[in-house]
């Protein structure tokens, strides 16, 4: 990683983290689950994981923008966790397939004027 992109991803590019349990016993439920994971879909979040889904975002108020539009998803029942941290602490994630290493997923680049 060079300096250029390195000084630009460093502390002001966000990553949010949704991480959900939420149950599907009933039809209600199962219902309520699914347009949850619409929804976040729907925000720009990308699956991570079958709970887990992420958004990256430019600056830590687009990323506080994205954690109130979660919190307005909240479902009645079940477990919500949001996480946000840098990119630079998203970057320090390692990432298995198996006992393989498994690269990180892209990170858009942002443009600096000036």
């Amino acid at each position: 990683m060079d300096l250029t992109t390195e000084r630009l991803n460093a502390y002001r590019i966000m990553w949010t983290l949704v991480m959900y349990d939420l149950p599907t016993e009933t039809k209600k439920e199962r219902k309520a689950a699914a347009r949850f994971r619409k929804e976040l879909q729907k925000d720009g979040f990308a699956m991570f994981q079958f709970s887990m889904y992420i958004r990256h975002s430019a600056s830590s108020e687009n990323a506080a923008v994205h954690r109130r539009r979660v919190l307005g998803l909240l479902p009645e029942k079940g477990l919500v966790g949001i996480l946000q941290i840098t990119d630079k602490q998203f970057g320090q994630m390692e990432i298995f397939r198996g006992t393989k290493v498994s690269p990180s997923p892209d990170v858009p680049q942002q443009l600096e004027l000036f």
